[in-house]
């Protein structure tokens, strides 16, 4: 017989059976425990779901799960700021384990059947997740809303838009402010389709291959109120593109509040004077009377950055092998702190806008002032004196550079200056010299011609304001929905569990632990979507 080959000298089987070391327990343990507060609710659900299961199932003894049920709803009463997380047990799971053990012994041990740590901790993510993105959602809504809200009292308020900060054609307040809607809704949309990736139920992944313990997934997704089921047991255990997905857009959602609170800032200087900021929303210098600081939108301002921040330091620690700890270790925390700060600043945008007061014949004044229409006199130097535009827009360049020489408007420019400026480019005049230019310059009679799909006239900012709204609502109501059945499905899973306990009989607790409560009926087989 040939002796069997040894085999290659390697790191030792098995868990380490020491004690962690003080560098480990500062630098590690201590961030996991840190964010422990954030996944304590979650990870209560999670156990209660899969002692559960595995009761229904007869794998757990009834007499032990019902006791395990009773501890882990203790655990629930008890504010994570009071449960004994410490970070000398290990990660957060590990002092639970240290707490039910102390209380139950070898029961205790039970609660790992067929499940690793890291599983319960992932379904209690996706559990604070779903619930953190409906709430984001229906803030992105209420924002759009108020967005719509001023846009149409202000569809007939006259302004110079502006790009670079320079006058660029005659436009409303509504139509520029309703341009920050469309963005704002279609981030909501994107946070939509983040919170379908978080409510794909994890339970029975295992660690990449599930376990034989339970073949029906269905089961602690439906006690859980989960929507779906994330279908491939490694990818389930060990995805993280839907955090990508969830932090770029509530960045991005919150970049757009940025762009609009750059802009008010520069509008409510003396200089411009365009807006005012309600008191609620400003600042007072203590040194100098004279100061109204715009302090909220500093404010948003600097979430913007923040969440950028966020969002690449969640790709730079993502990017490692497949399967590993720490692009998850840090994204417990990070992830819902970033959709805690872009929900608290879109509420806080949503209030500078809605409360926003509007200096209507200050921005009439100063439009009146410029030369926006310089446009729309091109235009109609092209079609009325049949030349190109190339041509039509140098005539009026040179003639709107006269006119700001000789301290005029817009609104003065004439046909003598007209034919002058194309006498000087083309060595011949226009014809346009007497000609009734009022029509042509006039910037409420430009805004009214804007009637394309779009345009800022009055009657289309009023409609796109009123689409804006039921989109809004409709994108508020879903995310309402799915916020309300998350609820729901966690107050019939704690029912469900205090029956448990008090179930007469095995009989009984078998028959309950196996029922789907709420309007799923009865236990799903399978583990598809």
């Amino acid at each position: 017989m040939t002796a069997a080959t040894p085999p290659a000298q390697g790191p030792a089987a098995g868990p380490p059976s020491g004690p962690p070391s003080a560098e480990l327990i500062a630098a590690g343990f201590a961030l996991e425990n840190a964010d422990a507060p954030v996944l304590h609710h979650g990870i209560n659900l999670a156990d209660l779901a899969h002692l559960l299961d595995l009761g229904s199932a007869g794998v757990i003894p009834p007499a032990a799960a019902r006791r395990m049920l009773a501890l882990v709803l203790d655990a629930m009463a008890i504010p994570a700021s009071d449960f004994p997380y410490d970070p000398a047990n290990g990660e957060p799971y590990n002092s639970r384990e240290k707490y039910f053990a102390e209380r139950a012994g070898d029961v205790a041990g039970w609660l790992h059947a067929g499940r690793p740590r890291r599983e319960a901790i992932r379904i209690a993510f996706r559990l604070r997740l779903r619930d953190d993105l409906a709430r984001l959602i229906e803030a992105a809504a209420g924002l759009a809303a108020d967005i719509a809200r001023q846009a149409r009292a202000h569809a007939t308020t006259l302004m110079a838009d502006q790009t670079y900060l320079q006058h660029a054609q005659p436009s409303t307040f509504g139509h520029y402010v309703l341009s920050f809607a469309y963005p704002v809704l279609r981030a909501g949309r994107r946070l939509s389709e983040a919170l379908e990736w978080a409510d794909a139920s994890p339970g029975g992944a295992g660690c990449v291959n599930g376990t034989s313990l339970r073949s029906d997934r269905g089961h602690v997704a439906a006690l859980l109120g989960f929507r779906s089921i994330a279908e491939h047991t490694r990818d389930a255990m060990w995805q993280t593109d839907g955090l990508f997905d969830m932090v770029s857009s509530a960045a991005g959602l919150v970049v757009t509040q940025s762009e609009l609170a750059e802009d008010l800032e520069i509008w409510a200087s003396q200089e411009f004077d365009y807006v005012t900021l309600a008191d609620g929303y400003s600042r007072a210098s203590v040194l100098m009377p004279n100061k109204r600081n715009p302090y909220a939108l500093s404010i948003i301002r600097g979430a913007a950055g923040t969440l950028i921040g966020r969002l690449t330091g969640l790709l730079a620690v993502a990017k490692t092998p497949s399967a590993r700890s720490d692009n998850l270790i840090f994204a417990y925390g990070e992830v819902p702190r970033a959709l805690g700060l872009a929900l608290r600043t879109t509420e806080l945008t949503a209030g500078v806008v809605r409360t926003l007061t509007v200096n209507s014949a200050r921005m009439a004044a100063v439009l009146e002032g410029g030369f926006s229409q310089a446009t729309d006199l091109a235009e109609f130097v092209m079609r009325d004196c049949e030349v190109d535009y190339r041509t039509a827009y140098r005539v009026v360049g040179h003639a709107v550079r006269e006119a700001s020489a000789r301290r005029l408007r817009g609104v003065d420019i004439d046909g003598d200056l007209l034919d002058a400026a194309a006498a000087a480019l083309t060595g011949k005049p226009l014809g346009l010299a007497g000609r009734d230019l009022s029509a042509v310059l006039d910037p409420g009679h430009i805004v009214a011609s804007r009637t394309s799909l779009g345009g800022a006239a009055p009657a289309e900012v009023t409609r796109m304001a009123g689409e804006v709204t039921e989109r809004a609502a409709t994108l508020a109501g879903q995310a309402h929905g799915w916020c309300e059945a998350h609820l729901a499905a966690e107050a019939a899973l704690v029912a469900t569990a205090h029956k448990c306990v008090a179930a007469a009989s095995d009989a009984d607790f078998l028959d309950i632990a196996g029922a789907v409560p709420g309007s799923r009926g009865k236990r799903r087989s399978g583990g598809r979507k």
